[in-house]
Formats: C-alpha cells, sequence, structure tokens
C-alpha cells in the first residue's frame, strides 16, 4: 500500500517526472563534455558512446512495459504504463543529445566519419531511427496524433518501437557474438534488451491461450523450440560465424547484407524461434485476430 501511495505522488508523474530523468541525463552529459572537450573526433565519438548508454535502458524499459502490466500485474507496472509516454519522451532527450553528437562529427570531422565511422548500412538504420523517433515524438501530442487513426497511430509506435529497439540491441548481440573482449555494459544491456521484448512475446502467449489450450504435442513441440531459442540467445559467439557465412552465401542476400537494415537478422533469430515456438505452443486452431488498441505499444 505504501509503493501504491507513492508511486501516486505527483513528483513521480507526468511531466514531473520527465524533468526527473532528462535533467539528470542533461546536466550528466554536459558535465562529461566538459571534461573531454569537443576538440578531437575522438573526443566526439566518445561522446556519441556516452550519451547513448542513457538512451538504451529506457528504451529497453519502454518495449517490455505493456507486457509487464499484463504479465505481473501490480502498483509499478501500472505506474510504468502510465507514465510510458513521459518515459519514452526521456528517451528522446537522450537520444537528441547523441544526435547533436553525431551532427558535430558528420559535419566538422567528415574525414574522420567518412574514414572510421561510416558504413551505409549503419547511416541508413540510424537515419531511420531518428525519423521514427520524431514521428513518434510529434504523434505523442494532440497536435500530431488528430492527424492519424488509431490503427495508423498504433502502428507507426509498434513499428517505430521495435527499430528503436532493434539497434542497439543488435549492436549489443555483435558485441558479444562476434567482437572480442565484450565489457560487462555489453552483457547488461544485451539481457536487458532481450528480457524486454521476450516478455512481449510471453504477453503475446498468454493472450493467444486465453482463446483455449492447445494439444499436447504442439504444447510439447512449442516448448522444444523455445528451449532451443533460449539456449541460442546465450550462445551467440558459438553459431555466428557459420549462421552468417550461410545466410550471406547467395548472392542477392550478400548484397542486401550492404544496405538493408539488420539483414540476415542473426542478433534475432533465437527471439524469432521463441516467438515461433510460442506460436506453436498456444496454437488452437481458433484464435481470433489480435484487437489493435491505441496506446498499446
Amino acid at each position: 500500500m505504501a509503493v501504491r501511495e507513492l508511486l501516486k505522488n505527483k513528483a513521480l508523474n507526468g511531466w514531473a517526472l520527465f524533468f526527473l530523468i532528462s535533467v539528470p541525463i542533461s546536466l550528466a552529459t554536459i558535465i562529461e563534455m566538459a571534461q573531454v572537450g569537443l576538440a578531437t573526433p575522438q573526443d566526439v565519438s566518445h561522446m556519441i558512446g556516452y550519451s547513448v548508454r542513457f538512451a538504451v535502458p529506457i528504451i529497453f524499459l519502454v518495449v517490455g512495459i505493456s507486457a509487464l502490466q499484463r504479465l505481473f500485474p501490480g502498483p509499478i507496472p501500472s505506474w510504468l504504463l502510465r507514465n510510458r509516454k513521459y518515459i519514452g519522451l526521456s528517451f528522446a532527450i537522450a537520444m537528441a543529445w547523441q544526435g547533436a553528437f553525431i551532427f558535430l562529427m558528420s559535419n566538422f570531422n567528415r574525414e574522420y566519419y567518412f574514414d572510421e565511422i561510416f558504413y551505409l548500412r549503419d547511416e541508413l538504420e540510424g537515419s531511420t531511427g531518428y525519423i521514427f523517433l520524431t514521428a513518434m515524438v510529434l504523434t505523442s501530442f494532440q497536435f500530431g496524433r488528430k492527424w492519424l487513426r488509431p490503427r495508423q497511430w498504433n502502428v507507426l509506435h509498434k513499428t517505430a518501437l521495435y527499430f528503436l529497439w532493434a539497434y542497439p540491441f543488435s549492436v549489443y548481440w555483435w558485441a558479444l557474438s562476434y567482437y572480442p573482449n565484450p565489457q560487462p555494459i555489453d552483457h547488461v544491456f544485451y539481457w536487458f534488451g532481450f528480457t524486454a521484448f521476450a516478455l512481449r512475446i510471453a504477453a503475446w502467449g498468454m493472450r493467444r491461450a486465453e482463446a483455449g489450450s492447445a494439444p499436447i504435442n504442439f504444447k510439447i513441440g512449442g516448448g522444444a523450440i523455445i528451449a532451443i531459442g533460449l539456449l541460442a540467445s546465450a550462445t551467440g559467439r558459438d553459431w555466428q560465424a557459420a549462421t552468417t557465412a550461410f545466410l550471406a552465401t547467395p548472392a542477392w542476400s550478400a548484397n542486401m547484407e550492404l544496405w538493408l537494415p539488420y539483414w540476415p537478422l542473426e542478433p534475432f533469430l533465437s527471439l524469432l524461434m521463441i516467438g515461433f515456438g510460442t506460436l506453436v505452443m498456444t496454437h488452437t486452431g481458433s484464435h481470433a485476430p489480435d484487437v489493435v488498441e491505441q496506446g498499446a505499444t
């Protein structure tokens, strides 16, 4: 009861919560920038990485909020769901800082940017992410939302949310599964992002299961697929090279890898298996289409 009353405090809700999150992020970024400086490309690159570490846990949290409320209803998930808009806007502030540093890098350190940083697919992923983020922010307010029907709003926000989750999740998957000597923070962020999306799959599976019980063979088969997906999520370094080589063997796939964001989807294979396993485990042959509700992202 004390927690429930605490979470009703005005200082922890609405715009007050937004400022409670975004102001410390901005202050920490400004202090780090004052200490490091922006004199060299390496300094700016450091600030790009520094600022994004505030954004990553926020977007992962936002992805998992609605699933938390469905799976573990209680005062804290309810409070998170009630304030998801303001938490999401705090993410936008963190990303705005990163965007400012990327702008400095690409415009004032162009030689370093194109020699050391620029890759077409990364540029497409990053630019698309900022387009989605801008659209989400604008349509989070009535002046932008009024131009969209509820289903359009939902599709935009859900697509944008998944894309914005996918970018950092894939970065930390590659940090663990490909690059040598991953840092502890890489493990933390990878598993945070994985858990957030896995909770969404579990909540989706719970909703499907409410339509009826699947046959036992479907439950066993689906459970086995989920187990394989969970194993794959923790062993990416063991199968990444062979899987990438196999998926990129066709010429068309190798060409797509150069420009299509996230292709050929190695970071997401384990979650795709878990999702497919959940589909099989909850299959009764009589599921109605999922209901789309505004604000259900």
